[in-house]
């Protein structure tokens, strides 16, 4: 896939291991400018880590980007750790970081499940944040939870039969049950092909158009278990969000700027949340990508996204 709308790729000048709670170590780079203007880059998942193409959405003379993998995600250990593993963890370690690197205020990046940790720092500490880019809104509530476990096979039948045959008939009830018992039994042999289904599934549909090479990345067994394994836990829990959710506390953010970039055709958070969250969002820019899923890279979204990052580095 051609990709020259994203700056070359880099190398970090700085890389690291973050002790946090509960046994639980970090994994953080930076890359770019180390006396430029800070930005966070949040990926997705839950779970599903960071990688070298997210390092090229930010101009490197411009930008010191801040890059890091998730609890129990990526090349933060221990992969697939669920103990001490929440939203309020995640959003803790956030502010942990900020504060280990010496940052007084940054752009929050995010995507997906990205998005949503971006809004959950946002409003914990508002006085941080400098402005957010945001796409494929995902704001965690039950709804969105269900579409992705089942309203997804009005639109992708073919990968969710292959999702949900992976378990016996007796157990397809309750899909999210039934993969939780497999993800989480020790043996590989049983969490292994459970996270791969999992992951194939999610892959498969975050395209406009069928991509083998997403597929392939989503698939590959270190992606794949700390992908499946946490983001079902979450969906367990609720995201580990308050009662009355994120949109509940926009209050708290709306003096703060935010690009919002959406695909139109995004089926794995459809497009009907990133409106809702402009709607609530007094100084937030929606642009809908007419012909994009879900991707950060669909070449449509990825050019909007550098685009917004741009306007941001304009407004310093």
């Amino acid at each position: 896939m051609p990709r020259g709308d994203l700056f070359p790729d880099i190398a970090p000048y700085e890389t690291g291991l973050l002790p946090l709670s509960g046994g639980h170590v970090m994994y953080w780079e930076q890359v770019g400018n180390p006396r430029g203007q800070p930005v966070l880059f949040l990926h997705g998942g839950p779970g599903a880590g960071a990688g070298a193409v997210h390092r090229r959405f930010f101009d490197p003379g411009h930008w010191r980007v801040v890059i890091f993998d998730q609890r129990g995600a990526g090349r933060s250990r221990p992969l697939g750790e669920l103990r001490e593993n929440t939203t309020p963890h995640l959003v803790a370690d956030i502010e942990a970081l900020r504060r280990f690197l010496g940052i007084e205020r940054w752009l929050l990046f995010g995507g997906s499940w990205g998005s949503t940790l971006a809004l959950a720092y946002a409003q914990a500490h508002p006085e941080r944040v400098l402005g957010c880019v945001l796409r494929g809104v995902f704001l965690g509530r039950d709804s969105e939870v269900e579409w992705f476990l089942t309203g997804l096979r009005r639109v992708f039948p073919d990968a969710w039969a292959n999702f949900a045959e992976h378990l016996p008939p007796e157990e397809r009830h309750d899909l999210l049950a039934g993969y939780l018992k497999r993800l989480c039994h020790p043996d590989p042999q049983l969490h292994l092909p459970a996270a791969r289904a999992w992951s194939q599934y999610e892959g498969s549909c975050s395209t406009l158009l069928p991509s083998p090479e997403t597929v392939a990345s989503f698939a590959q067994d270190r992606t794949a278990l700390g992908l499946a394994r946490i983001e079902a836990h979450y969906f367990e829990h609720k995201l580990f969000l308050p009662p009355e959710g994120l949109l509940g506390h926009m209050d708290r953010i709306a003096h703060i700027p935010a690009e919002i970039v959406q695909g139109r055709y995004d089926m794995v958070c459809p497009a009907e949340t990133a409106f809702e969250l402009a709607a609530a969002w007094p100084r937030a820019r929606l642009t809908i990508i007419p012909d994009a899923g879900h991707s950060a890279l669909e070449p449509g979204v990825r050019t909007a996204l550098v685009s917004a990052v741009e306007r941001f580095r304009r407004r310093s």
